[in-house]
């Protein structure tokens, strides 16, 4: 239902992952219909409004989040906002696909059906950050430029890699690789070269190439779930298996 980061971090930040499942105390299993079975919080995927209004008003209450998350327009950009001076009452979702904030009890979120998501936090447990990082994102520099904004040293952060889609399942054509590889030749050892087929094809490991950045910005503390979005389809949903499918949530926040 809910996957708790495997990380070390101060018992004050609060985080979490959904699932597609939802199995509540109160009988609830999600309102979802198929293909978006059962728990989906997109609103963006063709899916009944009304069905993930129940769905997110679920995940509030079960959760125990101090406020409605701020939802993000994610359109694979660079963009990351601030949330410290902003009110979820009167929140309607801005394009970007990173959040941050260090003021309490302000929520976090994005979501992701094969891409990254990527939970923040520091040691001192005062700042948090919600990163969406597709292949478009991590080549344009969505995570290096979301840390930049981060009021503390790269030494200091911990991050957690959410379920996403894994390198055997992740099949991309010569542009991808040519973009990473332009980017810094020390990405080639995250593409397995596919032998058949006229055209190239690459096996791409998001995750490590994630993973090198965070390295190269300084950053050491990264746990990774482990978790592929497409190989398990009974948890979670993935745009790369399915095509209509719907989203899980990464959310991040500071209990006050």
């Amino acid at each position: 239902m809910f996957i708790t980061p495997n990380w070390p971090a101060p018992s004050n930040i609060k985080a979490l992952c959904t699932t597609r499942k939802a199995e509540f105390a109160d009988g609830f299993k999600g309102a979802s219909l198929p293909p978006y079975d059962a728990f989906n919080l997109a609103t963006h995927v063709g899916e009944t409004p009304s069905n993930v209004d129940k769905n997110r008003q679920a995940l509030s209450e079960q959760a125990c989040l101090p406020c409605n998350p701020f939802w993000l327009d994610q359109q694979h950009t660079t963009d990351a906002i601030c949330l410290n001076t902003l009110s979820n009452r009167a929140w309607q979702p801005v394009v970007a696909d990173a959040s941050w904030c260090t003021k309490p009890n302000t929520v976090s979120v994005v979501m992701t059906a094969d891409c990254i998501p990527l939970l923040i936090t520091n040691r001192a447990g005062s700042l948090v950050s919600a990163i969406h990082a597709g292949w478009k994102g991590l080549a344009d520099g969505i995570v290096t430029q979301t840390l930049q904004q981060l009021p503390d040293q790269p030494e200091n952060l911990l991050v957690w890699i959410g379920p996403c889609i894994r390198q055997n399942y992740f099949e991309v054509g010569e542009e991808v690789y040519a973009v990473f590889t332009a980017r810094h030749p020390d990405n080639k050892v995250y593409f397995k070269k596919q032998v058949s087929g006229v055209v190239p094809k690459y096996l791409a490991d998001l995750a490590g190439l994630l993973k090198l950045e965070l390295a190269k910005f300084g950053v050491t503390e990264v746990f990774d779930s482990g978790l592929c979005s497409y190989a398990d389809s009974s948890q979670f949903y993935s745009y790369r298996r399915d095509g209509v499918t719907g989203r899980m949530a990464s959310l991040i926040w500071i209990q006050e």
